[in-house]
């Protein structure tokens, strides 16, 4: 059945507003305490209120593939915008904080958020795992207002190059944790399956998604930058090179059985390390950027729409207002600073990073993945709490981010000028 040609007419000027939206509102909110990404929330609150669009603000439980597809697209075009941007080698120390970020923060995260899920929410063992794994990534996505700037331009200090590389890598370190909370969810765990779990799903498929997509990025970056001047890709100036490497990467290394979303960023910095100098890097980078923004900004605009129409948020009650908080203001922050603890940042700038672990797209797509995969108790009441978890993050650290980096910059300035003085 077509839609009435008048919705149709509405929907092609809805769809122009939200590209012009996506050019100019970040250039207006660069300097503001707000951020796109509560706008675009605010905006689909605002247009599904129209009878005509509000049929469409229906509950992720009634398309559940779709919320899982949808998603899962912007993660990846998001995490090869992220591969992209990073100047810095990858290397044991030059990475260090990476590293302490995941080994030691991601899994204190998640067990603190096991604890809060049974003691708060009253969950069982698998469905609180799940929860703990939707909700331990930050995400590439919504965190881009704290990630480094473009190739070449700089901007890498520490806390946002920390952000950016954790982002693009623990999104798909979250993975053998949903496929475990699967496994508990069907018929328990035993100590072959554990194993099976361990080697396969733990250390094979991450292993695999690596190996895997360095190598794609690597024979990319040949195609792109190294081959005779004639045939080489970068000759042709397209920008949209970089969706065929993310859609590659992903699409070759989940056939394989490996996990893609690692595909996808480690494939994205062998492609940035293929000529660091090139002029094309930026090309690749920004089409990369702009796909992610406008897909980002489309499906935030429904997911104001599915917050405020659907009931999403109905089964919230008092219990799940303290399990947000004690994600957001606890389990993140205290294991964020558990696993910078010993490092030479600034306690400061260990704050910046703790506090800035934001949820969103990757959770809604491991919880859509999980529950299109395995029969979990109250699935309304998961994605009630998830909704209510990314959307008090799209609040509170849209709100804070432009504030906390500008004060960071500034101790950072202040820094720079003591350093500066005492050498003089």
């Amino acid at each position: 059945m077509q839609p009435p040609h008048d919705l149709y007419i509405q929907l092609i000027a809805g769809v122009g507003a939200l590209v012009l939206m996506t050019a100019w509102l970040p250039m207006l909110l660069r300097k503001m305490p707000l951020s796109l990404p509560i706008l675009c929330v605010a905006a689909g609150a605002a247009l599904f209120a129209l009878p005509a669009l509000r049929p469409f603000a229906v509950h992720p439980l009634a398309f559940p593939v779709t919320v899982q597809r949808l998603s899962e697209l912007v993660v990846i075009v998001s995490l090869m915008g992220a591969g992209l941007k990073i100047d810095r080698l990858i290397g044991l120390r030059r990475w260090a904080l990476t590293w302490r970020l995941l080994g030691i923060a991601m899994p204190i995260t998640m067990l603190i958020v096991v604890g809060l899920a049974w003691g708060i929410l009253g969950l069982g063992l698998a469905a609180a795992l799940l929860i703990a794994a939707v909700l331990a990534p930050t995400d590439p996505v919504l965190a881009s207002d704290i990630q480094v700037n473009g190739p070449g331009e700089g901007g890498e200090d520490e806390a946002r190059f920390a952000l950016t590389s954790e982002a693009g890598l623990n999104d798909g370190l979250a993975f053998p944790f949903v496929y475990l909370a699967i496994a508990l969810s069907a018929a328990g765990v035993g100590a072959g399956d554990a194993l099976t779990w361990l080697a396969r799903d733990l250390l094979w498929k991450t292993l695999l998604g690596v190996a895997a997509g360095y190598a794609i990025g690597r024979g990319l970056g040949y195609l792109t930058f190294h081959l005779p001047n004639r045939a080489n890709i970068s000759r042709t100036g397209d920008g949209f090179v970089a969706l065929a490497a993310t859609f590659l990467a992903y699409g070759v290394v989940e056939m394989l059985g490996g996990y893609g979303f690692l595909a996808v960023f480690v494939s994205a910095l062998a492609l940035r390390n293929a000529s660091r100098d090139h002029d094309y890097q930026e090309r690749l980078h920004g089409f990369a950027e702009e796909a992610e923004r406008l897909l980002m900004m489309s499906l935030l605009v429904l997911f104001g729409g599915i917050v405020t129409y659907s009931g999403l948020l109905a089964p919230f009650d008092w219990a799940m207002l303290l399990f947000v908080a004690g994600v957001l203001l606890v389990a993140r922050p205290v294991a964020g600073m558990i696993g910078l603890a010993g490092t030479r940042l600034p306690w400061r700038e260990k704050l910046v990073i703790s506090f800035f672990g934001i949820r969103g797209m990757g959770s809604i797509y491991y919880l859509a993945f999980a529950l299109n995969h395995a029969n979990f108790p109250d699935p309304r009441r998961l994605w009630a709490t998830v909704g209510a978890v990314v959307l008090a993050s799209i609040l509170l650290h849209g709100i804070t981010v432009t504030p906390a980096l500008q004060l960071m910059d500034r101790w950072q300035r202040r820094k720079t000028a003591g350093s500066g003085l005492q050498c003089g």
